[in-house]
Formats: C-alpha cells, structure tokens, sequence
C-alpha cells in the first residue's frame, strides 16, 4: 500500500482564489478541511491582508460588506493549513519501524521495550535537531519601548536575529558581547556596604547595568563622530573600544545590539530598535509538540542507527565488538544524513561564487 492516501484535494486545497467584479459581495468557499468560523483563514485582497470587519462568513459563504472592485484579486487561505509533510516519518513510525526491522527472535536486539526505544528516539531527534537537522524557526516580535521580548517558548538557541526594513529585507543584529545582563544587583548604602532583608538575605534591586544599555545608541559603541575634526574630542576616546584608532569591526555597524538574559529569558535590544519589527531565527529540539516529533526522510537511517547503538551499549553482556560495530554505522549515517541535509545545489553555489569572484584579484 502506497505512502499517500489523501486525494490531491485533501493536499492542495489550503487556499482558493476568486475575481472581483465589482458587484458580487457573496463568494462560496471550498477549502480542505472547511473552515467552521472566520478564525480560521485569512483574506487577502490584492496581496494585502485585509480586516475581519470587512466581511461576515457563514459556512460556506463569505459576504462582504462592501463588493471588490472589477479584477480584485480575492485569495482566502486557511490559517494553519501546512504542506511538504511528506518529507518527514513521524515519531511514532519510526518506532514502530525499529521495532520490526531491529527487534526480535534471530536479530541483532533480541528484546527491547517499546517505552526505551521511544526515549532513545526522543533523544535522537533532539541531538539530530542542533547537529544534523538544523530546522530553524522563525518569529517576528516588534519590538517595545521597553527593548525586551521573551525567548520563544521552545527556544533552545538563536541561529541569528534581524530587524526589519521597510521593504522586508532582513539586517543582521549583532550579539553585544561586550556588556552582559546581570541575574541580580546588590542593594549598597552610601558606604557601600551590603544592604539585607528581614531574613537576613541580600537585598536586590534592579540592575542599573540594564538602564545603561538601553540608553546605549550604536554611535557611542561604533565611536562615530558628527564633527570631522576628531581633534575636538578628549584623546583618551581615540584610543578606547569603539574610537577612531580602536574602532572594532564587529562594533562598527548602524543596526544596534541585542545581548540575552539567560536568567530571565529575555532578548534586550539597544534603543535605536525601539518600535522596530525583528525576526528571531531559532532552534528547537523538535519536542515541543506532537506535529513537531518528526525525522526528515533523508535522516531516517541515521536515527535507526542512532537508536540501535543508544540500546546495545546500555544493555550487559553485549559484545564490545557488536557496540563499536554499530558506533561506526551511527556515525556513517550521521555524517550521511548531514551531508544530505545540507541541500547543495551547484547553480546556487555557482551564483554565489560569481559574486564573490568580484573580489578574487586573478
């Protein structure tokens, strides 16, 4: 029996187009799976998303309130309608895999509980999702007065962070790694001696580390001057981090700092981000959710692999040999699997080369 099993219906129909003519106010709708209620897609006109306001839906029938324009392009798309899932074995199949192809009488597991292979595979996925996988997530945030924003929910570790222009290109925000966020400051009179509470426990307040960074513009960190003569400045900023003569490339740049608090879980930004719209590319461990527990098909021998080995090396009285043996094929398939993964594609590498050909002196 074949893989597939929805008709092609069931797949593509995640987004329907209509025309407008100027007078049709009424569009029926034929969506898989069919919406139930106007929370459930999105209406664009145009290419622009317009406003739930603009019209009431009755199943199956959207009316709006007033008629599109002759030759509107109207696209209703579903909300949470995702494809491409072919690509992937869930979680619960290749468990279900290893177990016929590994585990019985006459193979190389003899016994093994469904509940151990399920944690091995567990751990897999999450090892093979920030070595080999690599699935980046994307959140756009817009970014406050107060210049923080929380750490996605199932953050693990930032790929890069962006804000972005007002045509949707992407910049890159730099790591400020001269500056940290402290997890506590420590309450001091005017002696400077350590303040405590009724208990007797350090008392804390708010950081002031915090309240400098926020005020921090990337002029003062890049050492940019707005007169030309640099003569009219102390000398001693010449020469610090960030002056004229100990300007550091990697501080050098108009699009502002981010630093993280690993305590609180918050991503703070410096003050020239203010109200800005940012992208923050991250990675997970793919066990956030139940759709996400699941192995890209071009990695799927190298979880068996991986899961095999996790077994027989936890379990007594198996040979060295045997261990070692299923050490090296893990370590074959995972090599395998990133290579694949990687998704090279030589017109591509050839563009990009091109480009960089421009600065090779030949």
């Amino acid at each position: 029996m074949g893989l597939i099993t929805d008709n092609a219906f069931n797949y593509y129909g995640g987004s329907q187009n209509f025309s407008g003519d100027g007078t049709t106010t009424v569009f029926t709708v034929n969506l898989s799976p069919q919406p139930t209620s106007a929370l459930d897609f999105y209406v664009y006109v145009n290419g622009n998303l317009i406003a739930e306001s603009s019209y009431i839906y009755s199943n199956p029938d959207i009316t709006f309130t007033n008629p599109p324009a002759d030759n509107d392009e109207i696209v209703v798309s579903l909300k949470d309608k995702k494809y491409g899932d072919y690509r992937y074995t869930s979680l619960s199949d290749v468990v279900s895999n290893f177990m016929v192809g590994y585990v019985g009488d006459g193979k190389i597991i003899n016994r093994a509980k469904r509940r151990d292979v399920l944690f091995h595979a567990k751990r897999a996925l999450q090892e093979f999702s920030y070595d080999i996988t690599k699935v980046e997530k994307i959140q756009e945030v817009e970014v406050g007065p107060s210049l923080s924003i929380p750490m996605p929910q199932d953050y693990v570790n930032y790929v890069s962070i962006s804000y972005v222009d007002d045509s949707g290109i992407e910049h890159m925000i730099p790591r400020g790694r001269i500056t940290s966020k402290p997890s506590e400051a420590i309450l001091q009179d005017d002696d400077f001696n350590y303040q405590y509470d009724d208990q007797d426990n350090l008392a804390t307040t708010s950081p002031i580390i915090d309240e400098r960074f926020k005020d921090l513009t990337y002029q003062d960190l890049a050492g940019s001057y707005i007169n030309d003569d640099y003569l009219d400045y102390p000398d001693e900023r010449l020469i610090e981090t960030g002056g004229r003569y100990g300007g550091d490339p990697e501080n050098m740049n108009q699009n502002g700092f981010f630093v993280i608090d690993e305590n609180k879980g918050t991503i703070n930004f410096t003050s020239n981000l203010a109200y800005t719209v940012i992208t923050i590319k991250y990675i997970s461990d793919s066990l956030g959710t139940d759709d996400e527990m699941k192995v890209h098909k071009l990695a799927e021998e190298a979880i068996y692999k991986y899961i095999a080995h996790a077994i027989l090396s936890a379990m007594a009285q198996v040979p060295e040999y045997i261990v070692n043996r299923f050490k090296k094929e893990r370590r074959a398939a995972m090599r395998n699997a990133k290579l694949r993964l990687y998704d090279l594609k030589l017109p591509e590498l050839t563009q990009v080369m091109r480009g960089k050909s421009k600065n090779i002196k030949h």
